[in-house]
Protein backbone atom coordinates (compact mmCIF):
# COMPACT_ATOMS: atom_id res chain seq x y z
CA UNK A 1 0.00 0.00 0.00
CA UNK A 2 1.07 3.43 -0.90
CA UNK A 3 2.39 5.23 1.96
CA UNK A 4 0.67 8.60 3.03
CA UNK A 5 1.62 11.12 5.36
CA UNK A 6 1.07 11.43 9.01
CA UNK A 7 1.56 14.49 9.48
CA UNK A 8 -1.35 16.82 9.73
CA UNK A 9 -2.57 20.15 9.92
CA UNK A 10 -4.65 21.97 12.64
CA UNK A 11 -7.54 23.61 11.52
CA UNK A 12 -6.93 27.31 11.74
CA UNK A 13 -10.56 27.95 12.88
CA UNK A 14 -13.31 25.93 13.42
CA UNK A 15 -16.87 26.62 11.86
CA UNK A 16 -14.92 29.01 9.07
CA UNK A 17 -15.86 26.77 6.00
CA UNK A 18 -17.56 28.77 3.41
CA UNK A 19 -20.43 26.91 2.25
CA UNK A 20 -20.85 28.32 -1.09
CA UNK A 21 -17.27 26.83 -1.94
CA UNK A 22 -18.29 23.53 -0.44
CA UNK A 23 -17.38 20.22 -2.74
CA UNK A 24 -19.24 17.27 -2.45
CA UNK A 25 -18.14 14.38 0.12
CA UNK A 26 -17.47 11.27 -1.50
CA UNK A 27 -18.71 8.56 1.25
CA UNK A 28 -18.00 4.85 0.99
CA UNK A 29 -20.35 2.75 2.97
CA UNK A 30 -22.08 -0.51 3.36
CA UNK A 31 -25.24 0.62 3.95
CA UNK A 32 -27.70 -0.72 1.39
CA UNK A 33 -30.54 -2.50 3.23
CA UNK A 34 -33.89 -0.56 3.14
CA UNK A 35 -33.88 0.47 6.91
CA UNK A 36 -29.60 1.14 5.85
CA UNK A 37 -30.50 3.64 3.60
CA UNK A 38 -33.33 5.11 5.08
CA UNK A 39 -30.60 5.88 8.24
CA UNK A 40 -27.74 7.44 5.75
CA UNK A 41 -30.33 9.92 4.30
CA UNK A 42 -30.37 11.79 7.57
CA UNK A 43 -26.82 12.63 7.51
CA UNK A 44 -27.13 13.99 3.22
CA UNK A 45 -29.78 15.88 4.57
CA UNK A 46 -27.62 17.39 7.52
CA UNK A 47 -24.87 17.91 4.81
CA UNK A 48 -27.14 18.94 2.37
CA UNK A 49 -28.69 21.77 4.65
CA UNK A 50 -25.07 23.47 4.58
CA UNK A 51 -24.84 23.61 1.22
CA UNK A 52 -22.28 19.85 0.90
CA UNK A 53 -22.99 17.65 -1.95
CA UNK A 54 -23.03 14.31 -1.40
CA UNK A 55 -21.04 11.26 -3.87
CA UNK A 56 -22.61 7.35 -2.93
CA UNK A 57 -20.27 5.16 -3.05
CA UNK A 58 -22.35 1.44 -1.66
CA UNK A 59 -20.42 -1.53 -1.14
CA UNK A 60 -23.44 -3.90 -0.64
CA UNK A 61 -22.44 -6.67 2.20
CA UNK A 62 -22.84 -6.14 5.66
CA UNK A 63 -19.44 -6.45 7.95
CA UNK A 64 -17.53 -4.29 5.71
CA UNK A 65 -15.60 -7.27 4.26
CA UNK A 66 -16.10 -6.12 0.39
CA UNK A 67 -15.66 -2.36 1.27
CA UNK A 68 -12.24 -2.80 2.53
CA UNK A 69 -11.16 -4.47 -0.52
CA UNK A 70 -12.36 -1.54 -2.68
CA UNK A 71 -11.29 1.20 -0.88
CA UNK A 72 -7.84 -0.88 -0.64
CA UNK A 73 -7.86 -0.44 -4.56
CA UNK A 74 -9.00 3.27 -4.30
CA UNK A 75 -6.28 4.03 -1.48
CA UNK A 76 -3.62 1.92 -3.70
CA UNK A 77 -4.39 4.10 -7.24
CA UNK A 78 -3.82 7.71 -4.96
CA UNK A 79 -7.84 7.92 -4.93
CA UNK A 80 -9.07 8.31 -0.79
CA UNK A 81 -12.77 8.95 -1.03
CA UNK A 82 -13.31 11.41 1.31
CA UNK A 83 -14.74 9.56 4.62
CA UNK A 84 -14.96 5.93 4.61
CA UNK A 85 -17.45 3.51 7.01
CA UNK A 86 -15.23 1.72 9.14
CA UNK A 87 -15.50 -0.99 11.77
CA UNK A 88 -13.06 -1.53 14.89
CA UNK A 89 -9.60 -3.03 14.05
CA UNK A 90 -10.03 -1.34 10.43
CA UNK A 91 -9.43 1.89 11.69
CA UNK A 92 -6.32 0.90 13.36
CA UNK A 93 -4.89 -0.50 10.57
CA UNK A 94 -5.62 2.25 8.35
CA UNK A 95 -4.61 4.73 11.11
CA UNK A 96 -1.40 2.84 11.43
CA UNK A 97 -0.36 3.40 7.25
CA UNK A 98 -0.86 7.11 8.17
CA UNK A 99 -3.63 7.40 5.82
CA UNK A 100 -6.59 9.73 8.36
CA UNK A 101 -6.87 13.00 9.03
CA UNK A 102 -5.99 14.37 12.59
CA UNK A 103 -9.70 15.18 13.64
CA UNK A 104 -8.31 16.48 17.60
CA UNK A 105 -8.97 19.87 16.48
CA UNK A 106 -12.52 19.37 15.72
CA UNK A 107 -13.13 16.85 18.28
CA UNK A 108 -11.37 19.20 21.70
CA UNK A 109 -13.67 21.79 20.16
CA UNK A 110 -16.53 19.63 20.71
CA UNK A 111 -15.80 17.63 23.73
CA UNK A 112 -15.88 14.24 22.27
CA UNK A 113 -13.51 13.16 25.01
CA UNK A 114 -16.03 13.80 27.72
CA UNK A 115 -19.07 12.03 26.28
CA UNK A 116 -17.77 8.87 23.76
CA UNK A 117 -17.04 5.82 26.49
CA UNK A 118 -13.18 4.61 26.41
CA UNK A 119 -14.23 1.61 24.76
CA UNK A 120 -15.12 3.51 21.80
CA UNK A 121 -12.50 5.56 21.82
CA UNK A 122 -10.38 2.30 21.53
CA UNK A 123 -10.96 2.34 18.08
CA UNK A 124 -11.76 5.92 17.22
CA UNK A 125 -8.37 6.90 18.15
CA UNK A 126 -4.48 6.11 17.39
CA UNK A 127 -1.74 7.24 19.47
CA UNK A 128 -3.96 10.18 20.92
CA UNK A 129 -5.48 10.83 17.66
CA UNK A 130 -8.53 11.18 17.17
CA UNK A 131 -9.09 9.76 13.15
CA UNK A 132 -12.32 8.62 13.28
CA UNK A 133 -16.44 9.90 14.22
CA UNK A 134 -18.46 7.36 15.56
CA UNK A 135 -21.95 7.39 14.17
CA UNK A 136 -22.97 5.06 16.66
CA UNK A 137 -22.96 1.93 19.06
CA UNK A 138 -24.54 -0.92 17.66
CA UNK A 139 -25.07 -4.18 20.42
CA UNK A 140 -25.00 -7.74 18.60
CA UNK A 141 -26.77 -10.25 21.43
CA UNK A 142 -30.02 -9.07 21.11
CA UNK A 143 -33.12 -11.50 19.58
CA UNK A 144 -35.44 -10.32 17.58
CA UNK A 145 -39.21 -12.05 17.99
CA UNK A 146 -42.43 -11.85 16.30
CA UNK A 147 -45.27 -10.87 18.92
CA UNK A 148 -47.82 -12.64 17.11
CA UNK A 149 -46.45 -15.69 17.32
CA UNK A 150 -45.06 -15.60 20.41
CA UNK A 151 -48.45 -15.08 21.98
CA UNK A 152 -50.21 -17.29 19.73
CA UNK A 153 -47.98 -20.10 21.37
CA UNK A 154 -48.11 -18.46 24.91
CA UNK A 155 -44.49 -17.89 25.14
CA UNK A 156 -42.97 -14.98 26.89
CA UNK A 157 -38.80 -13.99 25.95
CA UNK A 158 -37.08 -16.96 27.36
CA UNK A 159 -34.09 -15.71 30.25
CA UNK A 160 -31.63 -18.55 30.24
CA UNK A 161 -30.73 -21.10 27.47
CA UNK A 162 -32.84 -23.50 28.81
CA UNK A 163 -35.66 -21.02 28.21
CA UNK A 164 -34.87 -20.46 24.76
CA UNK A 165 -34.60 -24.10 23.49
CA UNK A 166 -37.70 -24.64 24.96
CA UNK A 167 -39.12 -21.55 23.00
CA UNK A 168 -38.12 -22.41 19.84
CA UNK A 169 -38.90 -25.93 20.04
CA UNK A 170 -42.09 -24.82 20.75
CA UNK A 171 -42.15 -22.46 17.48
CA UNK A 172 -41.02 -25.31 15.52
CA UNK A 173 -43.67 -27.79 17.03
CA UNK A 174 -46.10 -25.06 15.32
CA UNK A 175 -44.68 -25.27 11.85
CA UNK A 176 -42.87 -21.96 12.02
CA UNK A 177 -39.43 -21.65 11.51
CA UNK A 178 -37.64 -21.31 14.73
CA UNK A 179 -34.61 -19.17 13.94
CA UNK A 180 -34.07 -16.91 10.69
CA UNK A 181 -30.71 -17.19 9.67
CA UNK A 182 -28.24 -16.14 7.02
CA UNK A 183 -25.41 -18.69 6.47
CA UNK A 184 -23.04 -16.12 6.07
CA UNK A 185 -19.58 -16.41 7.75
CA UNK A 186 -20.55 -12.77 9.54
CA UNK A 187 -23.44 -13.92 10.57
CA UNK A 188 -22.63 -17.18 11.85
CA UNK A 189 -20.20 -14.94 14.00
CA UNK A 190 -22.60 -12.81 15.37
CA UNK A 191 -24.63 -15.96 17.06
CA UNK A 192 -21.48 -16.89 18.12
CA UNK A 193 -20.81 -13.67 19.97
CA UNK A 194 -23.64 -14.09 21.98
CA UNK A 195 -23.65 -17.71 22.32
CA UNK A 196 -20.06 -17.40 23.76
CA UNK A 197 -21.17 -14.92 26.20
CA UNK A 198 -24.39 -16.37 28.16
CA UNK A 199 -22.08 -19.81 28.06
CA UNK A 200 -19.07 -18.09 29.95
CA UNK A 201 -19.48 -14.67 30.64
CA UNK A 202 -17.88 -11.84 30.09
CA UNK A 203 -14.11 -12.80 32.02
CA UNK A 204 -14.39 -15.89 29.61
CA UNK A 205 -15.56 -13.57 26.67
CA UNK A 206 -12.66 -11.27 27.67
CA UNK A 207 -9.84 -13.92 27.60
CA UNK A 208 -11.00 -15.97 24.59
CA UNK A 209 -11.35 -13.77 21.65
CA UNK A 210 -9.92 -9.94 23.47
CA UNK A 211 -7.05 -11.39 24.78
CA UNK A 212 -6.66 -14.72 23.20
CA UNK A 213 -5.84 -16.72 26.09
CA UNK A 214 -5.11 -20.43 24.25
CA UNK A 215 -6.30 -22.27 27.56
CA UNK A 216 -9.37 -20.43 27.28
CA UNK A 217 -9.74 -20.87 23.81
CA UNK A 218 -9.09 -24.47 24.03
CA UNK A 219 -11.50 -25.16 27.36
CA UNK A 220 -14.32 -27.26 27.67
CA UNK A 221 -16.49 -24.16 28.15
CA UNK A 222 -15.75 -23.14 24.38
CA UNK A 223 -16.33 -26.77 23.60
CA UNK A 224 -19.74 -26.08 25.39
CA UNK A 225 -20.16 -23.00 23.06
CA UNK A 226 -19.93 -24.63 19.90
CA UNK A 227 -22.16 -27.86 21.36
CA UNK A 228 -24.94 -25.14 21.50
CA UNK A 229 -24.48 -23.63 18.39
CA UNK A 230 -25.30 -26.85 16.94
CA UNK A 231 -28.37 -26.71 19.02
CA UNK A 232 -29.32 -23.76 17.44
CA UNK A 233 -28.24 -25.03 13.68
CA UNK A 234 -30.89 -27.62 14.34
CA UNK A 235 -33.61 -24.59 14.27
CA UNK A 236 -32.59 -22.97 11.25
CA UNK A 237 -34.60 -23.59 8.01
CA UNK A 238 -32.86 -25.49 5.11
CA UNK A 239 -32.55 -22.79 2.76
CA UNK A 240 -30.06 -20.41 4.94
CA UNK A 241 -26.77 -21.09 3.33
CA UNK A 242 -26.05 -17.47 1.80
CA UNK A 243 -28.91 -15.27 2.99
CA UNK A 244 -28.84 -11.93 3.36
CA UNK A 245 -29.06 -10.64 6.93
CA UNK A 246 -32.42 -8.53 5.64
CA UNK A 247 -33.72 -11.19 4.52
CA UNK A 248 -34.02 -13.25 7.49
CA UNK A 249 -35.09 -10.37 9.12
CA UNK A 250 -37.71 -10.08 6.74
CA UNK A 251 -38.58 -13.63 7.65
CA UNK A 252 -39.42 -12.32 11.39
CA UNK A 253 -41.64 -9.59 9.83
CA UNK A 254 -43.53 -12.00 7.49
CA UNK A 255 -44.87 -14.32 10.25
CA UNK A 256 -43.06 -16.86 8.20
CA UNK A 257 -40.11 -17.31 11.46
CA UNK A 258 -40.45 -17.05 15.00
CA UNK A 259 -36.77 -15.39 16.25
CA UNK A 260 -33.73 -14.18 14.66
CA UNK A 261 -30.48 -13.38 16.84
CA UNK A 262 -28.93 -10.25 15.50
CA UNK A 263 -27.28 -6.57 15.68
CA UNK A 264 -30.39 -4.03 16.50
CA UNK A 265 -29.44 -2.81 13.13
CA UNK A 266 -32.61 -5.49 12.18
CA UNK A 267 -34.83 -2.81 14.05
CA UNK A 268 -34.45 -0.93 10.99
CA UNK A 269 -36.02 -3.25 8.97
CA UNK A 270 -38.71 -3.67 11.50
CA UNK A 271 -39.37 -0.17 12.26
CA UNK A 272 -39.10 0.60 7.99
CA UNK A 273 -41.77 -1.75 7.30
CA UNK A 274 -43.96 0.33 9.73
CA UNK A 275 -43.73 -2.36 12.49
CA UNK A 276 -44.28 -1.21 16.08
CA UNK A 277 -41.52 -2.46 18.64
CA UNK A 278 -43.49 -4.08 21.75
CA UNK A 279 -46.82 -4.99 19.67
CA UNK A 280 -45.35 -6.02 16.39
CA UNK A 281 -42.01 -7.39 17.44
CA UNK A 282 -40.10 -7.81 20.82
CA UNK A 283 -36.32 -7.02 21.74
CA UNK A 284 -34.44 -8.80 24.28
CA UNK A 285 -31.25 -9.68 25.55
CA UNK A 286 -29.48 -13.17 24.06
CA UNK A 287 -30.76 -15.23 27.48
CA UNK A 288 -27.88 -15.16 29.52
CA UNK A 289 -26.14 -11.24 28.49
CA UNK A 290 -28.85 -9.05 29.81
CA UNK A 291 -25.95 -7.64 31.62
CA UNK A 292 -23.64 -7.26 29.02
CA UNK A 293 -23.48 -5.37 25.79
CA UNK A 294 -21.38 -6.71 22.97
CA UNK A 295 -20.85 -3.97 20.84
CA UNK A 296 -19.26 -2.53 17.34
CA UNK A 297 -19.66 1.02 16.56
CA UNK A 298 -20.35 2.59 12.98
CA UNK A 299 -17.50 5.54 12.69
CA UNK A 300 -16.26 7.60 9.48
CA UNK A 301 -12.71 7.70 9.23
CA UNK A 302 -11.69 10.73 6.92
CA UNK A 303 -9.22 10.42 5.16
CA UNK A 304 -6.21 13.00 5.03
CA UNK A 305 -6.37 15.10 2.04
CA UNK A 306 -2.99 16.94 1.29
CA UNK A 307 -1.95 16.98 4.94
CA UNK A 308 -5.37 18.85 6.41
CA UNK A 309 -8.89 18.22 7.20
CA UNK A 310 -10.86 20.00 4.34
CA UNK A 311 -13.36 22.13 5.28
CA UNK A 312 -15.97 19.35 4.11
CA UNK A 313 -14.83 16.53 6.28
CA UNK A 314 -14.99 19.10 9.65
CA UNK A 315 -18.51 19.54 8.79
CA UNK A 316 -19.09 15.99 8.52
CA UNK A 317 -17.41 15.09 11.71
CA UNK A 318 -18.76 17.80 13.42
CA UNK A 319 -22.62 16.70 11.99
CA UNK A 320 -22.11 13.45 12.96
CA UNK A 321 -21.52 13.78 16.73
CA UNK A 322 -23.82 16.70 16.88
CA UNK A 323 -26.93 16.29 19.89
CA UNK A 324 -29.45 16.45 17.38
CA UNK A 325 -27.49 14.32 14.77
CA UNK A 326 -27.09 11.56 17.33
CA UNK A 327 -30.66 10.81 18.30
CA UNK A 328 -32.06 11.42 14.47
CA UNK A 329 -30.01 8.77 12.89
CA UNK A 330 -29.75 6.56 15.84
CA UNK A 331 -33.97 6.47 15.82
CA UNK A 332 -34.05 5.32 12.20
CA UNK A 333 -31.04 3.47 12.02
CA UNK A 334 -31.96 0.97 15.26
CA UNK A 335 -28.43 1.70 17.24
CA UNK A 336 -28.13 3.88 19.68
CA UNK A 337 -26.26 7.47 20.21
CA UNK A 338 -22.29 7.16 20.58
CA UNK A 339 -22.52 10.07 23.19
CA UNK A 340 -23.82 9.11 26.86
CA UNK A 341 -24.98 12.40 27.68
CA UNK A 342 -28.37 12.67 25.56
CA UNK A 343 -32.13 13.05 26.25
CA UNK A 344 -33.56 8.97 24.96
CA UNK A 345 -37.29 10.30 25.10
CA UNK A 346 -37.54 10.58 21.13
CA UNK A 347 -35.89 6.56 20.62
CA UNK A 348 -38.84 4.23 20.58
CA UNK A 349 -38.89 1.47 23.36
CA UNK A 350 -36.22 -0.78 21.86
CA UNK A 351 -33.91 2.29 21.34
CA UNK A 352 -34.41 3.68 25.02
CA UNK A 353 -33.71 -0.10 26.44
CA UNK A 354 -30.95 -0.16 24.63
CA UNK A 355 -29.10 3.03 25.18
CA UNK A 356 -29.54 2.77 28.94
CA UNK A 357 -28.34 -0.44 28.66
CA UNK A 358 -25.48 1.06 26.96
CA UNK A 359 -24.58 3.73 29.29
CA UNK A 360 -24.99 0.57 32.53
CA UNK A 361 -22.25 -1.93 30.34
CA UNK A 362 -19.96 1.47 30.14
CA UNK A 363 -20.07 2.07 33.45
CA UNK A 364 -19.96 -1.42 34.80
CA UNK A 365 -17.48 -3.02 32.33
CA UNK A 366 -19.80 -5.09 30.51
CA UNK A 367 -19.38 -2.65 27.50
CA UNK A 368 -16.98 -5.63 25.41
CA UNK A 369 -15.95 -4.99 21.86
CA UNK A 370 -17.73 -7.55 18.88
CA UNK A 371 -15.04 -10.54 18.04
CA UNK A 372 -17.73 -10.87 15.09
CA UNK A 373 -17.76 -7.30 14.44
CA UNK A 374 -14.17 -6.59 14.34
CA UNK A 375 -13.85 -4.85 17.96
CA UNK A 376 -12.14 -7.78 19.51
CA UNK A 377 -9.36 -9.11 17.61
CA UNK A 378 -7.30 -7.61 14.45
CA UNK A 379 -8.86 -9.04 11.16
CA UNK A 380 -6.53 -11.93 10.43
CA UNK A 381 -7.63 -13.52 13.32
CA UNK A 382 -11.71 -12.69 12.75
CA UNK A 383 -11.13 -14.33 9.88
CA UNK A 384 -9.77 -17.11 10.75
CA UNK A 385 -11.76 -17.86 13.40
CA UNK A 386 -15.10 -16.62 11.11
CA UNK A 387 -13.59 -19.89 9.39
CA UNK A 388 -14.21 -22.56 12.34
CA UNK A 389 -17.46 -20.60 12.92
CA UNK A 390 -18.94 -21.41 9.80
CA UNK A 391 -17.35 -24.73 9.41
CA UNK A 392 -18.34 -26.45 12.20
CA UNK A 393 -21.98 -24.78 12.21
CA UNK A 394 -22.60 -26.16 8.75
CA UNK A 395 -21.64 -29.62 10.16
CA UNK A 396 -17.87 -30.53 8.82
CA UNK A 397 -16.62 -30.19 12.31
CA UNK A 398 -17.83 -31.44 15.74
CA UNK A 399 -17.56 -29.49 19.02
CA UNK A 400 -14.41 -31.43 19.45
CA UNK A 401 -12.49 -30.99 16.36
CA UNK A 402 -13.58 -27.24 15.94
CA UNK A 403 -12.27 -26.37 19.42
CA UNK A 404 -8.51 -27.42 18.42
CA UNK A 405 -9.27 -25.82 14.93
CA UNK A 406 -9.96 -22.30 16.82
CA UNK A 407 -7.11 -22.86 19.03
CA UNK A 408 -4.59 -23.82 15.84
CA UNK A 409 -6.15 -20.92 13.69
CA UNK A 410 -5.49 -18.04 16.29
CA UNK A 411 -2.00 -19.66 16.91
CA UNK A 412 -0.98 -19.16 13.25
CA UNK A 413 -3.18 -15.56 12.84
CA UNK A 414 -2.49 -13.46 16.10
Amino acid sequence: MRRLTATMTALAALGTATMGQAQDVEVLHWWTAGGEAAALNVLKDDLGGQGIGWQDMPVAGGGGTQAMTVLRARVTSGNAPTAVQMLGFDIQDWAAEGALADLNPIAEAAGWNQVIPAAIQRFATHDGQWVAAPVNVHSTNWVWANAGILDELGLEPPQDWDGFVAALDAAKAAGYVALAHGGQPWQDATVFDAVAMATGGPEFYQKAFIELDEETLGSDTMREVFDRMAVLRGYVDDNFSGRDWNLATAMVINDEAAFQLMGDWAKGEFLNAGETPGEDFLCFRFPGTQEQVIFNSDQFAMFDQAGAVSDQQAALAEAILSPEFQIAFNKVKGSVPARTDLEADALDACGQQGYAEFKAAAETGNLLGSFAHGHANPAAVKNAMYDVVTAHFNGEYDGEVAVEELVTAVQINR
